[in-house]
């Protein structure tokens, strides 16, 4: 199981974010998001936020540093990628 997480860039909340997403599947992104544990309501349809406070333990569990560029790249070649605003399946 591979997951990636990209730095934690994202303003919300008076906390910065990073994302965590898989390119393979939801259901290993779920599994992952568990081990880590992160709860359910950080999933935001297709990826987990992840507190930056949170995020060297993301790492530690295996997932793969890479830029926020990079991570979408990869979600959208999954064909994973659910753009705001889009249902879910």
């Amino acid at each position: 199981m591979t997951l990636y997480i990209d730095p934690p860039n994202w303003p919300g909340h008076g906390r910065m974010w990073s994302h965590l997403v898989s390119d393979v599947s939801f259901e290993e992104l779920h599994a992952g998001a568990a081990a880590i544990g992160c709860p359910p309501r950080a999933f935001d349809g297709d990826h987990y936020d992840i507190p930056a406070e949170r995020y060297a333990d993301a790492v530690a569990a295996g997932a793969v540093e890479v830029g926020s560029k990079e991570l979408v790249q990869r979600l959208t070649a999954a064909g994973l990628r659910r753009p705001k605003g889009r249902p879910r399946a």
